[in-house]
């Protein structure tokens, strides 16, 4: 297989590209693609074969997979779909959102806008360590000198593009080697534990998806060191695809839901319950469309 190939992908029809772009683009920091032209470029390890892979769309109606270096190999198509979240029928998300006082707002402003996942296991599950108790930008700032400091790169024309790092590679590490990264000793910990339980066996995606329910699921990840229900929920949200994964207590959350109702204080968990209601199957899409609120 030759590079410059060309994969198409059939976009379903609650999809915009462009929506999409400016979620992907929405902090600077972001080390694991870049997004240039309305093209996103990614490395990628898909069955031990590292890739370049320059993605775009045409018209809404397919994306283009340029292969810069390596080749269409299996499992590339399949990661994408999931990355953008394309297996999902959004029309129903979109008929109760109209209705929703919470929702009606924020999904005409991001109509097509896809949950965009972290199909990677061990990598959405250092991002969920990675982000509790700090903001958004810090967590970036932490991200990236994780990845450049134990990912692999690939280049083109001079520029690398990151790999995230493998859980073979931290499972090796203490958390002592983490020493210049400016994260607590304790989620360097919690890094290392995961990617020990990895390493091990013990922890795998198709070994949680193969519990199949969001509750087995939940109760499975919080047994580990350093995950609590807002990072378990965190991870069915963006890498296990749970419909109902619901991080309630998540800030961004409250607040989007404060802003929306004007409320001169943070609404309750009851009450966010109260008003997740009409979201049943569709609570990890209401979360991901307020989170847009904010950023």
């Amino acid at each position: 297989m030759h590079a410059h190939q060309l994969l198409t992908i059939d976009l379903p029809q609650e999809f915009d590209f462009a929506v999409n772009l400016a979620y992907m683009q929405r902090n600077a920091k972001e080390c694991m693609y870049a997004i240039d032209n309305e093209t996103i470029t990614r490395a990628l390890e898909i069955g031990g074969e590292r890739l370049l892979i320059r993605v775009s769309a045409h018209e809404n109606r397919q994306l283009l997979v340029h292969f810069l270096s390596g080749g269409p190999v299996d499992g590339v198509e399949s990661y994408i779909r999931d990355w953008f979240d394309l297996g999902t029928d959004l029309a129903p998300f979109y008929e109760m959102a109209k209705t929703d006082p919470l929702l009606r707002s924020t999904v005409e402003a991001h109509y097509g806008l896809r949950n965009i996942g972290l199909p990677d296991l061990f990598e959405a599950l250092c991002w969920g360590i990675l982000g509790q108790q700090i903001n958004l930008g810090y967590a970036y700032t932490l991200k990236r000198q994780f990845v450049e400091k134990f990912g692999e790169a690939v280049e083109h024309e001079g520029v690398p593009y990151w790999i995230f790092p493998s859980y073979k590679k931290i499972a090796e590490l203490s958390s002592e080697d983490m020493g210049d990264i400016k994260m607590t000793v304790k989620k360097s910990e919690y890094i290392t534990g995961v990617a020990r339980l990895m390493a091990s066996g013990e922890l795998s995606k198709e070994g949680l998806l193969a519990l199949g329910s969001l509750g087995a699921i939940e109760k499975e990840l919080i047994r580990i060191r350093g995950i609590g229900p807002w990072t378990a929920n965190y991870v069915l949200l963006r890498c296990l695809r749970y419909p109902d994964a619901f991080p309630v207590d998540d800030v961004g959350l409250i607040n989007a839901i404060k802003f929306q109702l004007g409320l001169d204080r943070k609404p309750t968990k009851a009450e966010i319950l109260e008003l997740a209601v009409p979201w049943e199957d569709w609570k990890a899409y209401a979360t991901f469309y307020l989170w847009r609120l904010l950023y």
